[in-house]
């Protein structure tokens, strides 16, 4: 089933189906990491993209049951440049090819990946289809540079309605922009009573929910697109600790007066390296992000950046110089790894409790 890649500047790559065989369109993002493909896959923050997965072989270890970051994928489609037909693994229960089938999700293989990563590292994240071999590459050049980019991602990922995940320990309510399931595990391992909400739920709505802790979760596409959020945010900024990631954290930041921009290609993979600005130490990382908070926005805010990618120098985390807050923009849920920076749920839970003790000393006094 001869398939090709098109982007809108032009170029045409020519590979193998596998898959679904439907056409589809949506922005080319690439992702370094060496294994993990069943979590890119069923990550809600890669809603309608193309991604292409630059470790060279991928689908030889199948698709099993655990590893699902959402119970639906949302990613438009893979690019790769081999396809394991045969995987090889004991917890296997399908090969990537019939999985993407019975999810409807095109793939090719055959495609020089590395060619087509530094195409994207060049001109930035560019919009492309996946079409059969038979398509014009110059009629679908033309429709692809009049295509215009849904901004509603959010919306189409997140729960419909309010649902709990009981515990005994803090109440967590967690706002789902696009949530893994990793962090709703991390929660649930630790205790948490946890409620996930829909994204545009609002401030009041969140406090009637009697929380002890409020978690913004990662999600795709532009911060700005999601307004709601934002309203929501301010509204319980310094009533209840907050802990942010992804795109909760770029929310943070525009709630509190920073600025955020689109990067050119982005950070998506499991090995860039974050320097915590307090300690020193440097956290390797698992990241999905195709936007930043802007450095110079943050003067005259009230917050101070805790941690610098030392790739770029882009800011990964923030905390509130007053709000018990804090975010980060990378995942400590390590799905699908590393775990460095695991230990950041534990610090929000310790400021929850911190946070709780001191309500509870005032209500005596």
């Amino acid at each position: 089933m001869k398939r090709q890649l098109i982007l809108e500047d032009g170029t045409v790559f020519k590979g193998v189906g596998f898959g679904s065989e439907k056409m589809v369109t949506g922005e080319v993002v690439f992702n370094t990491g060496m294994t993990g493909y069943q979590e890119i896959l069923s990550d809600p923050s890669y809603c309608g993209q193309i991604v292409t997965l630059t470790y060279p072989l991928v689908g030889n270890y199948g698709i099993n049951r655990d590893d699902f970051e959402s119970i639906n994928p949302a990613f438009a489609a893979f690019v790769v440049k081999e396809v394991a037909d045969f995987p090889s693994n004991w917890r296997s229960e399908l090969s990537l090819d019939e999985y993407m089938k019975m999810k409807n999700i095109p793939g090719i293989s055959g495609v020089d990946t590395r060619k087509l990563t530094k195409i994207i590292r060049q001109h930035g994240a560019l919009r492309g289809a996946i079409c059969s071999g038979d398509e014009n590459p110059l009629e679908m050049v033309e429709k692809l540079r009049a295509t215009k980019l849904r901004t509603d991602q959010v919306k189409q990922v997140s729960t419909k309605s309010a649902f709990p995940c009981p515990g005994r320990g803090h109440r967590i309510v967690l706002v789902d922009f696009g949530m893994k399931h990793g962090i709703l595990r991390e929660l649930n391992d630790r205790g948490c009573d946890v409620v996930v909400v829909p994204y545009q739920t609002t401030a009041e709505e969140v406090l009637a929910l009697s929380p002890d802790g409020i978690m913004l979760s990662n999600g795709p596409g532009d911060p700005k697109d999601v307004p709601e959020a934002i309203d929501m945010i301010k509204g319980v900024l310094g009533k209840v600790p907050m802990f942010g990631i992804c795109l909760g954290h770029q929310l943070f930041a525009l709630a509190c007066g920073a600025d955020t921009e689109k990067m050119k290609f982005g950070h998506r993979g499991s090995n860039h390296p974050v320097k915590d600005l307090k300690t020193g130490k440097v956290a390797l990382t698992s990241q999905n992000h195709g936007y930043t908070v802007e450095e110079n926005s943050i003067a005259g805010t009230e917050l101070v950046i805790t941690h610098i990618a030392l790739n770029d120098g882009t800011v990964e985390g923030l905390k509130h110089k007053k709000a018990a807050a804090f975010t980060v923009q990378y995942h400590p849920e390590a799905s699908p790894g590393p775990e460095d920076a695991n230990g950041l749920f534990d610090e929000f839970l310790s400021l929850v409790e911190s946070v709780k003790q001191e309500d509870t000393n005032y209500a005596k006094a």
